[in-house]
């Protein structure tokens, strides 16, 4: 196995190669010591020119001798596609590994693998002389909830609606609802896949029913495609769907949230608003601060004032203090004896 320092000879070197230029006079060894420098590689101007010098006897590479300094690209004519990453390429795909597996086709995925491995190589054999190289062990993606485990899949439900989304196919599929006591055979029409939390959903409208809705994707036993073209509503807008509450557990409307919340809360949402419209008014003499909000209509924004506790007091709309009376004198009868 080679040494530490032969990788790094060679990681430094395989860089080297990628920053020459195709077109022009080239770039001069300071040039390319300069940009090995921010790529966390230490070297200096004669160490490029000893690599330059070592690697001509491989590669094409071109030395416009013709003045000084020197310029340094690939001959003329020479098509190379270098294979490999930048570090800042490394630490990009290796952060954004976990988000996108479950957005991904399995085909896309087969690609990216490769260069998962090749960004997990690359930041291992870099990790003690660069700090950049472990950016990815510094940060992290929490939950603002009670964090939960991710539910379990069906082995090859995920595959066939990713697949049939994207080629645009409709799907016959064994599907029960959180509801229902057994499952049910439906025709669906997939139009867009979304993670929230611990769970995917799939986007899509039924036979039955054109107005697109979510369905939970470990709730799906079964899924098959069905080579049949997708009817796609010519309203439908994956963006605007999300931005209607739907992922709130929504039907689609806004409501204007009036309450009374304490200081600590008032804190909080003053530095990360409901809404662009929210208003939290300092009334001098008063403990309870009056909140105003444009916010989505939802099942979420019930969790989240029940999850308040003593903190706010809806005021309005009616109908919304009337489902938190509700809520939270059923919860107490829970406790009484």
């Amino acid at each position: 196995m080679p040494s530490n320092r032969t990788r790094n000879t060679i990681a430094r070197q395989w860089e080297l190669l990628k920053l020459l230029p195709h077109h022009g006079t080239g770039k001069t060894a300071s040039e390319l010591a300069n940009a090995l420098t921010e790529r966390k590689f230490s070297v200096s101007k004669r160490q490029v020119e000893r690599d330059l010098s070592e690697l001509m006897g491989i590669f094409p590479i071109d030395c416009d001798s013709r003045s000084i300094p020197y310029g340094w690209r690939w001959v003329k004519g020479a098509d190379l596609d270098l294979p490999g990453l930048t570090l800042a390429e490394a630490v990009s795909l290796r952060v954004i590994e976990d988000t996108v597996r479950p957005l991904l086709p399995a085909a896309m995925l087969d690609v990216l693998d490769t260069r998962f491995r090749l960004a997990n190589t690359k930041l291992a054999s870099l990790a003690k002389q660069s700090p950049a190289a472990r950016w990815a062990d510094k940060v992290r993606a929490t939950s603002p909830t009670l964090p939960l485990r991710p539910a379990v899949i069906a082995s090859g439900v995920l595959e066939a609606l990713q697949e049939a989304l994207m080629h645009d196919e409709q799907v016959e599929a064994e599907y029960r609802s959180l509801e229902a006591d057994k499952a049910k055979t439906l025709r669906l029409n997939p139009l867009g896949l979304v993670s929230r939390g611990p769970s995917l959903y799939l986007i899509a409208s039924s036979e039955s029913h054109d107005e697109p809705h979510m369905y939970a994707v470990h709730r799906f036993s079964q899924v098959c495609r069905t080579q049949t073209t997708t009817k796609r509503p010519k309203s439908f807008d994956l963006d605007a769907h999300i931005a209607e509450g739907r992922f709130q557990f929504g039907n689609g409307k806004m409501l204007k949230l009036k309450a009374l919340v304490l200081p600590w809360l008032a804190r909080i949402l003053e530095e990360t608003p409901l809404a662009e419209d929210q208003k939290i008014p300092p009334v001098e003499g008063e403990e309870d601060l009056r909140l105003t909000a444009t916010v989505a209509d939802s099942w979420q924004l019930r969790w989240w004032v029940l999850s308040l506790g003593d903190g706010i007091e809806v005021l309005g709309p009616a109908g919304l203090r009337k489902d938190i009376v509700s809520c939270l004198q059923d919860a107490l009868s829970q406790y009484c004896e």
